[in-house]
């Protein structure tokens, strides 16, 4: 996979301010601000920062966390991960394999299959929704 990468006033002239903030500057959103936290619509989670593919949402699921929440990532490779050892916590950081947009975390509170919950920023996706009329 090409990684993509550009410059710091090229991803703030792409991105809105919250946009930005989260998949630049590792900020997080505030719990249940976030445009997916509740939705049920059908479609792939994209990435704002690339359009990479990331989640489907079959895998979306209610946490009560306040954020989109999924059991798994459309591949194992698009999703990596880091330590994040911010504000005296460790945690396992989501980030886009293509752009290394900042996503959100992963905890192991998550449902089967897969026993983990991709806790992520609304801002950090854009949801694609399926066309689900037969014509």
């Amino acid at each position: 996979m090409n990684k993509i990468t550009k410059t710091e006033p090229e991803w703030q002239a792409q991105l809105d301010d919250i946009q930005y903030q989260v998949t630049r500057k590792h900020a997080t959103e505030p719990a249940w601000s976030g445009k997916y936290a509740t939705n049920k619509d059908s479609g792939i989670y994209n990435c704002v920062c690339c359009g990479e593919a990331l989640f489907d949402s079959v895998t979306k699921y209610e946490s009560g966390s306040g954020w989109p929440s999924f059991y798994a990532p459309i591949t194992e490779t698009i999703v990596e991960t880091t330590v994040d050892k911010s504000f005296g916590m460790v945690r396992t950081e989501a980030h886009c394999a293509k752009c290394d947009a900042h996503l959100g975390h992963i905890f192991d509170d998550g449902p089967d299959p897969t026993g983990l919950r991709y806790c992520m920023n609304s801002a950090s996706l854009n949801l694609v929704i399926k066309n689900n009329k037969s014509d």
